[in-house]
């Protein structure tokens, strides 16, 4: 099951640190950026440079998939390398028959990536084919971490819950039955997360917003970490990936991936979790 393995991983790795690969060639070291391999090149370096230090990275297929059938080839190069930590494609599919298995096919088969991000906004059977796949991790979209992601995420239901605490409760109920599905739940609102936490004692939450989102990074951690002091995946992308913009740029993404590892690993032991 995905769930126990992505424990697993953040045991072994002492790290709840996960890092996001949003490659932006506006961004990356000046001798990168007119490379015709510099997607592939930044990522792979990246990935090998800090993997002692996290306990996943999630790249994001819309910065591949801005440059068509290049940017693609370069993802699936990139999900062929050997692997020692758990890949999480962050797409956020969400569709119904045909097309959720065709979506599943892609992600799991093709690319094979241990784990994907999924919107339950088509319900139940959006998600089934991805959930068929025990070993693979299903991350939900349940409270995110943009401005606006209360339109929809907070409104209330017939009995005074907000939408997202459904959510959490499906996942919890129903979803999980192959133990392999988690929750997308943002940094930049603790309160929230914390009342997920509390519902879902037992599921792993993927927690993005902190950085350059504002979400704080002591207050996420204490709100997403479960009992153990573990379960949770803090995303961190471009604080990691642009620390600097020159030759260094693995050097200080390094030190940037250290910091924030440590930072965390302390809060988890303010909490005084037995995992360190």
């Amino acid at each position: 099951m995905f769930n126990t393995t992505i424990v697993a991983h953040i045991l072994a790795k002492k790290s709840l640190l996960c890092v996001g690969l949003d490659p932006d060639p506006a961004h990356m070291p000046a001798a990168l950026r007119e490379h015709p391999d510099a997607l592939f090149r930044f990522c792979a370096t990246l990935i090998e440079a800090l993997d002692d230090l996290v306990c996943a990275f999630k790249p994001n297929i819309a910065f591949f998939e801005a440059y068509g059938s290049s940017g693609i080839a370069a993802l699936e190069r990139l999900c062929a390398l050997p692997r020692r930590t758990p890949l999480i494609l962050d797409a956020k599919r969400g569709d119904i028959g045909t097309t959720a298995a065709a979506y599943a096919q892609l992600i799991f088969d093709r690319l094979d990536a241990d784990a994907v991000t999924l919107s339950p906004y088509l319900g139940s059977e959006s998600l089934a084919p991805f959930l068929r796949h025990a070993e693979r991790g299903c991350f939900v979209l349940c409270r995110t971490s943009n401005n606006s992601a209360g339109d929809l995420q907070d409104l209330r239901l017939a009995d005074g819950r907000p939408l997202y605490h459904e959510v959490a409760r499906l996942a919890r109920d129903i979803w999980n039955s192959n133990g392999n599905v988690g929750l997308v739940a943002g940094a930049t609102r603790p309160e929230e997360l914390r009342s997920i936490r509390r519902l879902c004692p037992g599921l792993p939450l993927l927690v993005p917003g902190v950085g350059a989102q504002g979400g704080d990074l002591a207050a996420a951690v204490a709100a997403a970490i479960d009992a153990d002091g573990a379960g949770a995946l803090i995303s961190v992308s471009r604080a990691v990936l642009y620390a600097s913009s020159g030759a260094d740029y693995l050097d200080a993404a390094r030190a940037a991936a250290r910091d924030l590892r440590d930072a965390i690993n302390a809060v988890r032991g303010a909490r005084g979790s037995e995992m360190l």
